[in-house]
């Protein structure tokens, strides 16, 4: 069957409420523009990070998983203290190509890395979730592909081996973004995967831009939402599956994003998921790990005309300080982003209000973060871009779907200004980039961001922001697993700030476990409350700024 390529098309307004320019012009960016010093310098290949992803895309044929790989991971891989670098490898869908050779680079403690083991797991690799799966205080990986999942066993040495069968995790569906989470607080981490749709060589469709060239197609060209995936831990390494009896056979998309949170206040871990072109889910925890969507009912599903867009990466913090998770969805070119307010029953889309509605319209959106880069205390956003068709002219004549990533700097009066030159970089980095993750890579305190470029090198964003406010970076432990999904209220000098430990967001991305809290001015921390995923409350403090501080369950009052 010949179609039309129906994603990004000139024709589209954005969405959300938000004005916008039609016919292809560039629309004004409603953020106050910032140019000024720098804030990141690539330098992966100066530091050892020298991978390269491969889609496996040859002339004349466009399958349509080749748009979407390109996963990250940053975590401690052999328990040395500073984080490694897990990156994933897609390979190639025609007969013959090889597939799923990922690659961890280790690092050197200063930010400089030595290549460490490749993993072939055997599928076209997609995205990555971290997490201790086994309780033996080691972070272990799963890597989500088309074909079965693979779970990798870490050995505390940097080495993994294949624990997938033995988990029962090999999940056969095209995985996208996954998250491990404690679904029931019962102390051990249970496993989600966004699925994104039923495809197979077989059912490959083909599809034109609007010249009448060969391009990829949109996923509602092929009718086949997936079903997501949801592995319950047994408590002893052993996962089984209870998609359907969690409740999610109510809900079908195209799954790209995946956030855990506790979205409605009630101590339990929920799950909001971004679909692309179908509506997106709040999936909402009963505490026993039963989920009901309720995105529809709070206000996040749709747009403000009640319309879908194309849903890529995710991510969820405390944008406005009022102690409750708000909510990012990135889009693709010509919908703008949508920006949703916890107002505790409900959310409220902000997307225009804040200043961000216009700033990346023209440009894809797949990885995202909220994290603070300049340590002020307020959060800043940054969007790795990268087009999934042909429809508009080529920024880069060697690569039609390059874009230049988008920084836009938070704002104490709430909104967003867009910072110049794009990206934060010296020059633009114009790449199809897909997964970002965040962490402190060199050990100065400041965050540094990965980004996965389909058929390019990985970038490396060292962050140089001038001027960086005060810090402390935080690593919440419960036995010897991180506490993924504790919240943690920071208390500063009059500051208060609500940061969480979360274990996905992003796109495909699995960003470092330990939170990292900007102070601007302050230098000390007169408190740190946590509250546990089984709700215990534990105070630790005081503490001095620029520091790494651990901080343990049942050490604290």
């Amino acid at each position: 069957m010949h179609r039309i390529v129906w994603i990004g098309l000139g024709v589209l307004a954005a969405c959300g409420g938000d004005k916008a320019t039609q016919g292809g012009a560039s629309p004004q960016p409603n953020a106050e523009e910032s140019e000024g010093a720098l804030w990141f310098v690539e330098e992966a290949a100066a530091r050892g990070l020298d991978f390269e992803h491969v889609s496996g895309h040859r002339p004349g044929t466009f399958y349509f998983p080749e748009l979407m790989g390109g996963g990250v991971g940053l975590f401690d891989a052999e328990g040395d203290g500073d984080l490694d670098v897990f990156l994933v490898q897609s390979g190639g869908l025609h007969d013959g190509d090889r597939r799923g050779e990922h690659r961890l680079f280790l690092n050197q403690g200063d930010g400089h890395f030595l290549p460490g083991a490749e993993v072939s797991t055997g599928g076209y690799g997609m995205g990555v979730a971290c997490g201790d799966v086994d309780g033996d205080g080691d972070v272990d990986v799963y890597v989500t592909q088309l074909g079965a999942n693979a779970l990798l066993v870490n050995q505390g040495d940097g080495t993994f081996v294949d624990g997938t069968r033995a988990a029962g995790v090999g999940d056969p569906r095209w995985g996208t973004s996954a998250c491990f989470f404690d679904a029931d607080a019962d102390g051990d981490l249970d496993l989600y995967i966004a699925n994104y749709v039923d495809w197979s060589r077989e059912t490959e469709q083909r599809c034109f831009d609007p010249t009448g060239q060969d391009d990829y197609c949109s996923p509602i060209s092929y009718e086949a939402p997936a079903r997501d995936t949801f592995y319950r831990n047994q408590g002893d390494g052993t996962f089984v599956d209870e998609s359907v009896a969690a409740g999610l056979e109510t809900a079908l998309g195209n799954g790209l994003g995946v956030v855990p949170g506790d979205y409605d206040g009630d101590g339990d871990l929920d799950l909001f998921v971004a679909n692309d072109q179908t509506a997106d889910v709040l999936w909402v925890n009963d505490g026993r790990g039963h989920f009901e969507n309720a995105g529809e009912v709070r206000g996040v599903a749709r747009d403000r005309q009640g319309g879908v867009r194309a849903g890529m990466g995710a991510d969820a913090a405390d944008v406005d300080r009022d102690g409750d998770l708000d909510l990012i969805v990135v889009h693709m070119a010509r919908e703008s982003d949508g920006f949703f307010i916890n107002q505790g029953k409900y959310f409220q889309e902000r997307t225009q209000a804040v200043g961000i509605a216009t700033a990346d319209w023209r440009f894809t959106r797949f990885g995202v973060g909220f994290r603070d880069l300049d340590q002020d205390g307020w959060l800043d956003l940054f969007i790795a871009n990268g087009r999934v068709n042909m429809m508009m002219a080529p920024i880069d004549p060697t690569d039609p779907y390059a874009e230049p990533n988008t920084l836009l700097r938070g704002l104490a009066s709430g909104r967003f200004e867009l910072v110049e030159p794009a990206g934060g970089t010296a020059n633009a980095l114009n790449e199809t980039s897909r997964g970002a993750a965040f962490g402190d890579l060199d050990g100065d305190g400041a965050l540094d961001v990965v980004v996965v470029n389909r058929d390019g090198p990985a970038h490396l964003l060292r962050n140089v922001t001038e001027d960086r406010g005060h810090w402390v970076l935080l690593r919440v432990l419960d036995g010897k697993r991180d506490a993924v999904g504790a919240q943690i209220t920071i208390e500063a000098e009059g500051l208060t700030l609500r940061r969480d430990v979360l274990s996905a967001g992003s796109y495909c991305a699995s960003s470092d476990l330990r939170v990292h809290v900007g102070l601007g001015g302050v230098t000390s921390v007169t408190s740190l409350r946590v509250r546990f995923v089984d709700g215990v409350e534990e105070t630790f403090g005081p503490f001095d700024a620029d520091h790494v501080i651990t901080l343990r369950r049942g050490a604290g009052r």
